[in-house]
């Protein structure tokens, strides 16, 4: 069996924006603790916090999350 991980490109898309860990939580209503885990890889986002940080960065969830096989 093929196993799989959901990677991220969050703090790039972020820090090409110039916002902080603290703008982007603020933004979309969580903690920069959160988005410094989302960026990390040790939480995995919500749907709803993953469509909420696409559309604060103004990109498709596909952008910023990926499956990749581990």
């Amino acid at each position: 069996m093929v196993e799989e991980r959901l990677t991220n490109s969050l703090k790039v898309h972020r820090a090409a924006l110039n916002l902080t860990q603290a703008d982007l939580a603020e933004m979309i209503g969580t903690t920069r603790k959160s988005i410094n885990a989302i960026e990390a890889g040790r939480m995995v986002p919500s749907t709803f916090l993953a469509l909420k940080l696409a559309r604060a960065l103004n990109l498709q969830v596909e952008s910023i999350f990926a499956l990749s096989v581990v």
